[in-house]
């Protein structure tokens, strides 16, 4: 599995262009990684620096995923246009744990 750490600061210049992009982004994603693909998650600071966290199941899709040519068109928009700061983290994860419990933990032992 790999953890992959996407902080971003939009510039003055991310408009309504930039959100239809991101959306379509976040399909794209979706239909290159099919099932490996474990959990995006976005958050935005008080600040203004966002967030995006995505776990990725297989290096293989993860790649396709990297150089797919309409995400590297979204790339350079974002480098040239978008982001007034960036810096991407691909980690693989060696270990993971987790616990649940109460009303979250039997509503997940119901939808299995």
């Amino acid at each position: 599995m790999f953890v992959i750490l996407f902080k971003s600061r939009l510039s003055e210049h991310a408009g309504e262009d930039y959100y239809a992009t991101e959306d379509r982004m976040r399909e794209r994603v979706r239909e290159i990684a099919g099932t490996d693909l474990v959990e995006v998650k976005h958050y935005t600071g008080e600040d203004g620096d966002r967030l995006a966290v995505v776990m990725w199941e297989n290096a293989t899709t993860l790649e396709e995923w990297r150089t797919d040519p309409e995400h590297q068109v979204a790339q350079k928009l974002g480098k040239d246009r978008w982001y007034s700061a960036y810096e991407l983290t691909v980690a693989e994860v060696l270990r993971t744990s987790s616990h649940e419990t109460g009303t979250a933990a039997a509503e997940a032992g119901e939808a299995r």
